[in-house]
C-alpha cells in the first residue's frame, strides 16, 4: 500500500537493526485516515473470504482492525492483555512473547465473542517473529472459528513470521513490507496489496 509505505519514508524513525518506529501515526498517535484507507484495503482483499469477525490485539492493532470491520459490517473483537474486573465469563487464553518489549503475556477474548461458526481476519500492526498472530490464531482455534487471514500493516521480513504463519496454512497480506533496517535505512520489499 503506497500511502504507508510513503509515511514510514517520511516519519518512521530506525532505532537499531531490528526496531522501527511508527509511534507518530500508528503505535502511540494513530492517523485515522490513514487507518481508515488500510482497514478498507484490507477489506477489499478478504471480501469474498464470508469474514464473521475481525480479530486483533491491544493497542495498536485495534485502529486498523476497526475500520476493517466496519467496511466489511463486521463486528471487531481485540484480545486484551490483562484480565479487567468485569472479565468473570469463560475467557480463551494464550501466551504471546512481545520481540518488542521483551515480555511474554497472557492474552484473552471472551468466548462468548467468538463461536465455532466464525470466519475470522485477524490484523496486526506489525509482523516480526508471528508470535502475536500465533496466539492469536490458537484463541481462535481454541473456539472452533476459522481463521481466513492475517492482515498486517508492516512486516519485517528479514524475521522469519511470516514463514511462521504460512507453515500453519495462513494467508497472510502485508501492506509495507520491510526487507532491511540496516544501517538506520528502511529497505523495501514489494507489498503484497
Amino acid at each position: 500500500m503506497k500511502e504507508l509505505v510513503e509515511r514510514i519514508k517520511k516519519d518512521g524513525q530506525v532505532l537499531g537493526d531490528g526496531v522501527l518506529k511508527v509511534d507518530s501515526f500508528v503505535t502511540h498517535q494513530v492517523d485515522a485516515e490513514l487507518m481508515e484507507k488500510i482497514g478498507k484495503r484490507f477489506a477489499e482483499v478478504f471480501a469474498d473470504q464470508g469474514i464473521t469477525k475481525v480479530v486483533t490485539i491491544e493497542a495498536s492493532g485495534i485502529a486498523p482492525a476497526l475500520y476493517a470491520a466496519q467496511a466489511l459490517d463486521v463486528p471487531m473483537i481485540f484480545a486484551r492483555k490483562a484480565k479487567s474486573l468485569t472479565m468473570d465469563e469463560e475467557l480463551l487464553t494464550s501466551s504471546v512473547y512481545s520481540f518488542t518489549k521483551q515480555v511474554t503475556s497472557q492474552i484473552s477474548i471472551s468466548k462468548k465473542f467468538l463461536s465455532e461458526g466464525d470466519t475470522v481476519l485477524i490484523i496486526d500492526d506489525f509482523l516480526a517473529n508471528g508470535q502475536a498472530a500465533k496466539g492469536l490464531v490458537e484463541l481462535c482455534q481454541q473456539a472452533g472459528a476459522s481463521v481466513s487471514g492475517i492482515g498486517i500493516l508492516i512486516e519485517k521480513s528479514f524475521q522469519d513470521g511470516r514463514e511462521l504463519l504460512e507453515e500453519m496454512g495462513l494467508k497472510v497480506v502485508s501492506l509495507a513490507r520491510i526487507a532491511s533496517l540496516k544501517n538506520h535505512t528502511v529497505e523495501f520489499l514489494e507489498e503484497d496489496a
